[in-house]
């Protein structure tokens, strides 16, 4: 079989190559991948298995986030220290540290309190479809929940979401024509977001709120505190982390379930089937398809040798379709339970920081849609994101009735 995981224009016609990496954990789950001298990446690793996903997820001391950082391109030296204050990029201890900072504002007591305002969220922009002519699920509900849900963290001011999607979708959406013309793109909104930010914490330090933005702002038990890079960055992840990757799970999650109407008639049916639905989701699109890691010393990953400095990729949307692990992995059941799934990371020092205000923002609006929109239907083609780092829908054509 031809092998090509990173072929972004694949990616943009069908999703995650799941045939090429069915085939790749029934006969080489730590897989050398070949590289691509014309933009300057070399061979990879590609991990495949649920275990040894795993096993790379929790050994942060064997796999490094920091080395190389953890996205999949190539960044010059001089670039990567300043992405390395940011968690994503980070190795325990100085992640240790930089998380313990930031998880106070995100405990799920502190994210339980949102529901309600998730709920009323979710209701307003059912409200709002309806009266338009036309819908398109991502651009009316998937899209705006989890922007409105972290513009309420932040203590954003309304007028401000339009430009802050803007921001998420140019970072993520650089290699897609429809966000952004070339990288550099990318790289400008980052900086505009780095500002922003900036702008943010100093209106905060003037005027402290009850949320969770000054809650971050102020130091620790032990005096620690968020430095100014460090703060911003924060944001910039929060942005993309917490924005893009619920807004796919909400729109790769309806395509599903329109893709598997008798799912969706279960769920209308017993809307408590909410939440295990919501992590079935994660498990199915895994919006989040891969990150990259670095061998810090010559190790070895499912019986193959791997030697210090070399490129490790594990894939979370192979992962969870491992039939070793997941009962009928590619049949989607709305009632699954256990469910396994790593769609929010395979543990250790970098399981998602922001996993229980995903799960709640999904459950909700399963809640509110299976409730308010029992016939909703696709009316037209989805059209996929150009990207191999991020399982995404641009657009889901709906109707309402």
């Amino acid at each position: 079989m031809n092998i090509d995981l990173v072929d972004q224009d694949s990616y943009a016609r069908n999703g995650p190559p799941l045939d090429q990496l069915a085939w790749l954990r029934a006969n080489a789950p730590v897989y050398r991948h070949h590289g691509d001298a014309e933009n300057d990446w070399p061979d990879f690793w590609a991990v495949t298995k649920h275990a040894d996903v795993v096993h790379v997820s929790r050994h942060s001391d064997l796999f490094s986030s920091s080395r190389k950082l953890a996205l999949f391109n190539e960044i010059p030296e001089a670039e990567r220290e300043m992405q390395r204050l940011m968690m994503l990029n980070q190795d325990p201890p100085e992640h240790t540290r930089r998380r313990s900072l930031v998880n106070r504002g995100f405990t799920p007591r502190i994210i339980g309190k949102l529901e309600q305002h998730i709920r009323d969220i979710c209701h307003d922009l059912v409200d709002e479809a309806k009266g338009r002519p036309s819908s398109d699920f991502v651009r009316d509900i998937a899209a705006p929940l989890p922007l409105y849900v972290i513009c309420e963290l932040l203590g954003a001011p309304v007028e401000d979401r339009e430009k802050i999607f803007s921001w998420s979708n140019r970072m993520i959406g650089a290699e897609d024509p429809d966000y952004a013309t070339d990288p550099a793109e990318g790289q400008a909104a980052a900086m505009e977001v780095y500002a922003y930010a900036n702008e943010l914490a100093a209106r905060r330090r003037a005027e402290p709120r009850d949320d969770i933005i000054t809650k971050l702002l102020q130091p620790a038990e032990n005096g620690e505190a968020l430095s100014e890079d460090e703060f911003d960055l924060f944001v910039l992840l929060l942005l993309v982390a917490g924005n893009e990757t619920t807004r796919n799970a909400a729109s790769g999650g309806m395509l599903t379930l329109f893709e598997h109407p008798d799912q969706w008639a279960r769920l209308v049916a017993d809307p408590s089937l909410a939440a295990t639905a919501a992590d079935e989701i994660v498990r199915w699109v895994s919006p989040v398809n891969l990150f990259r890691r670095t061998a810090t010393t010559d190790t070895v990953i499912g019986g193959q040798p791997v030697r210090e400095g070399d490129k490790v990729v594990v894939f979370y949307s192979s992962a969870n379709r491992d039939e070793a692990v997941f009962d009928s992995p590619d049949v989607f059941d709305v009632g699954r339970d256990p469910n396994a799934h790593i769609g929010f990371g395979g543990g250790g020092a970098h399981f998602c920081l922001g996993n229980h205000l995903a799960k709640l923002e999904l459950r909700v609006m399963l809640e509110v849609l299976a409730d308010r929109l029992p016939k909703i239907a696709q009316a037209g083609p989805a059209r996929r994101l150009r990207s191999y780092f991020i399982n995404g829908i641009k657009e889901l054509p709906v109707t309402l009735t």
